[in-house]
C-alpha cells in the first residue's frame, strides 16, 4: 500500500473511532423511528431514520435491517435516494434479490449447499441450484432485529441484534450478532459487525445494497464509473463456485484498476462474464495487512455523485443486479432490470469453507468477529482525491 493510501484510510478509521465512542449527542444529527407494518407470522417492524446535520438521509428497517433509502445531494445540492428497494414489507419478505440487507450467516455461495469443519460435515439448504446462497432461503436477511438506539458525539447510530440458534439453516452454533450503523456528520456510513459463537462455525457477513447513484428508478447505471482496488478476483465455474484460483484482472473485462463505466464490457464474450451473465464477480483486495483499506470508488458523471468504499474485508463481491428481469416493482415505482444497480458486497471470499486456500471464515467458540465497512459520500465539486 502506497503511504498516501495508508494516510487516508488511518484518517478514515481514526473519524470513525472518534464518531463510534461514547459521548454526548450532536443536536443536528438525529434517529427516529416509526411503525412500518408487521410480519407475515405477526412480528412488529419498524422504520428507523437518521438524519446527519447536512440532511443526509439513511433508512433502515427492524427486519433484516434492511437499508430501505440513503439519501444524498447530487452536485447542485438535489437530494436522491441512492439505494434501490420495495414498496412494502410483505414485498420485502416474498420477493428475492435481499434489497438492503443484513446478508448471513454466510453471504454469497457455498458449493454443494455443503461443508467439513472438525471433521463433520454440516449438510445446508440448497436455494441458487445445488448450492446454498447468503445462508439459505430463510436467513438473517428474513429475521427481526433488535434494535438500539446509541449515542455517538457526531452523528446518529443504532445497534441491530439478533441471535440465531444453533442448526439455524443448518449451521452449527448459536450465533450472536450485533451490527452498528453510524451516520457521521461527514457524510460516512458505517457497518460495524461482531459476531461471537457457542459451538465453532463459519461465518461471512455483507449489506447487499443495490446503489444507483443517479437515484432509484433512474435507469441503467452502465454510464457510471467504477474504480476496484484489486488486482485479481476469484476464478469460477459454470456455477459460480470459485475452483480455489485466484486470477489476475489484468487483460480481462473484469480489470477496474482505472475508472470504466460499468457497463462498457459488459456484454463480454469473456468465459466468466457468461457465467455470470454480467458482473458477479469477487475481487480479491489488495489489502498488504490488517485494517481499513480502500476498496472501491463508484462515480456518476451527470449527477456528481461519488461513493467511496473502505472496508476490512479481505474481498468485494460487485454485482450489476443481473436477475432483475422487470419483474418487480421498486419503490420508485418503475419495474427493475439488469443493470438497474450495483452493489459493493464486501466480504470474505465465497466458498471459503470449502477453500483452504481463501482468508478463513471459521469462527471459533469463545472467540470473537469483528468486522467494518466505511461508504463515504461526497460530490465532484470538486471531486475528492483517490485514495492510491
Amino acid at each position: 500500500m502506497k503511504d498516501s493510501r495508508r494516510q487516508a484510510c488511518s484518517a478514515i478509521a481514526a473519524m470513525l473511532a472518534v464518531a463510534a465512542a461514547d459521548g454526548t449527542a450532536d443536536a443536528a444529527a438525529t434517529l427516529d423511528r416509526a411503525p412500518y407494518g408487521t410480519t407475515q407470522d405477526g412480528q412488529t417492524v419498524e422504520i428507523y431514520t437518521m438524519t446527519n446535520d447536512h440532511d443526509l438521509r439513511v433508512r433502515f428497517l427492524s427486519y433484516g435491517g434492511i437499508i430501505t433509502e440513503i439519501q444524498v445531494p447530487d452536485r447542485t445540492g438535489r437530494l436522491d435516494n441512492i439505494v434501490l428497494g420495495l414498496r412494502t414489507l410483505k414485498d420485502y419478505e416474498t420477493l428475492p434479490g435481499h434489497f438492503g440487507a443484513i446478508t448471513g450467516r454466510y453471504a454469497n455461495r457455498i458449493g454443494g449447499a455443503q461443508f467439513t469443519l472438525n471433521d463433520q460435515t454440516y449438510r445446508l439448504i440448497a436455494n441458487n441450484g445445488p448450492n446454498t446462497l447468503h445462508g439459505g432461503p430463510n436467513a438473517l436477511d428474513r429475521r427481526v432485529w433488535t434494535v438500539t438506539p446509541l449515542t455517538v458525539p457526531d452523528g446518529a447510530a443504532a445497534m441491530l441484534s439478533y441471535v440465531s440458534p444453533d442448526g439455524d439453516q443448518n449451521f452449527p452454533g448459536t450465533l450472536t450478532t450485533r451490527v452498528t450503523y453510524t451516520l457521521t456528520n461527514d457524510n460516512v456510513l458505517q457497518i460495524s459487525y461482531v459476531a461471537s459463537t457457542d459451538k465453532d462455525t463459519v461465518i461471512n457477513f455483507t449489506n447487499h445494497s443495490y446503489f444507483n447513484l443517479a437515484g432509484n428508478g433512474s435507469g441503467s447505471v452502465a454510464g457510471q464509473m467504477l474504480l476496484v482496488n484489486a488486482d485479481r478476483y476469484t476464478l469460477t465455474g459454470p456455477d459460480q463456485i470459485p475452483t480455489g484460483e485466484m486470477a489476475p484482472v489484468e487483460g480481462t473485462p473484469i480489470d477496474f484498476r482505472q475508472m470504466l463505466p460499468i457497463g462498457a464490457r459488459l456484454a463480454s464474450a469473456f468465459e466468466q462474464m457468461v457465467y455470470a451473465r454480467g458482473y458477479d464477480h469477487n475481487f480479491v483486495l489488495n489489502k498488504p495487512s490488517g485494517g481499513v483499506t480502500f476498496a472501491a470508488r463508484a462515480y456518476d458523471p451527470r449527477t456528481g455523485r461519488v461513493l467511496d468504499c473502505f472496508t476490512t474485508e479481505p474481498g468485494v463481491q460487485i454485482y450489476t443486479s443481473n436477475g432483475l428481469n422487470g419483474s418487480i416493482v421498486g419503490s420508485s415505482g418503475t419495474t427493475y432490470r439488469q443493470t438497474e444497480g450495483f452493489t459493493l458486497e464486501t466480504q470474505h471470499f465465497p466458498d471459503s469453507p470449502n477453500k483452504p486456500n481463501f482468508p478463513t471464515t471459521e469462527l471459533k467458540a469463545g472467540q470473537q468477529f469483528r468486522s467494518t465497512t466505511i461508504f463515504r459520500f461526497a460530490t465532484d465539486a470538486p471531486l475528492p482525491p483517490l485514495p492510491h
